[in-house]
């Protein structure tokens, strides 16, 4: 595993900050965010940003055509009904030539012990065969769940990388040092 200088790397992500006002936050707000020079971003596109920063990857965040809410109990209430429906919510632009990519970091926060299902809407729209699948989560304390098992299951063709980046969300503003080491450790920073 690792890169080389011909290979092309993509940064895929979801990321939801559940506000974009970075003063008086709830609880639940600040543990969703991290706040840098006065803007808010969601700890998946932070750690994404990271990845991308170091890697020279291109980055493409996933966001879905009709936009979730920012409030968290609308926000988990929707979240729950789409695991419960196995809904796949639409996916707002496209990843132009994914054919030109070698490697895929693939980010997300973990969902009540899975990938948001707009992931499961991007894993079925792109096949990602042949390709470096690195799997990014950010969490509260469930790391990957079962997720990596089932981006195995939906990409058999890819080679999906066992041991990806976990960060807990409490610690996500002071991770950058860490996020670094991991992917010189695997060989992603040369």
């Amino acid at each position: 595993m690792g890169s080389n200088s011909a290979a092309k790397n993509l940064v895929v992500y979801f990321s939801m900050p559940e506000t974009t006002e970075p003063e008086n936050m709830s609880r639940e707000e600040e543990l969703s965010t991290v706040v840098i020079d006065s803007e808010v971003l969601g700890n998946t596109q932070y750690v994404a940003y990271i990845i991308a920063e170091n890697t020279g990857a291109d980055i493409f965040r996933i966001e879905p055509v009709t936009p979730y809410p920012l409030d968290h109990s609308e926000l988990e209430d929707i979240a729950q009904k789409e695991q419960a429906e196995n809904f796949r919510p639409e996916i707002a632009g496209t990843v132009e030539n994914i054919e030109q990519y070698d490697t895929i970091f693939f980010g997300f926060p973990n969902w009540y012990y899975d990938m948001p299902m707009i992931m499961y809407s991007f894993l079925d729209q792109y096949d990602l065969a042949g390709k470096t699948v690195v799997p990014f989560v950010t969490s509260g304390a469930s790391g990957f769940s079962d997720s990596i098992n089932t981006i195995k299951e939906m990409e058999p063709d890819a080679d999906v990388v066992a041991d990806g980046l976990s960060i807990l969300r409490n610690v996500v503003q002071d991770s950058e040092a860490d996020i670094i080491e991991w992917l010189t450790e695997k060989g992603f920073v040369q």
